[in-house]
């Protein structure tokens, strides 16, 4: 799976619904993702992050890492959960 639209729509689809818009002309794009209490993430993913894999690895870590530090689970919790919390939550592997 090639596609980073098809990527990133993985990485949430079980627990969002995961919407995409073209922001600018320069390729950018906005994710949306919400459940049914409303929007839970709104990101603007540039055109370079969409075609670079490790751009867009590290970018769906950065969105879940948010989730999860919204959620309540502190940033130290998931330090401590074992391992590269990178490793753990990338896409890439």
């Amino acid at each position: 799976m090639n596609n980073p639209f098809q990527l990133i729509a993985a990485a949430f689809e079980q627990d969002f619904r995961v919407n995409f818009r073209i922001e600018r002309l320069d390729g950018s794009v906005s994710l949306t993702l919400s459940d049914d209490t409303g929007i839970k993430v709104k990101r603007l993913i540039s055109k370079q992050q969409l075609h670079d894999q490790a751009r867009l690895a590290r970018l769906i870590d950065s969105i879940r890492l948010g989730i999860a530090i919204d959620e309540g689970h502190g940033v130290t919790a998931l330090l401590a959960s074992g391992g590269n919390p990178l490793n753990r939550l990338s896409i890439a592997n």
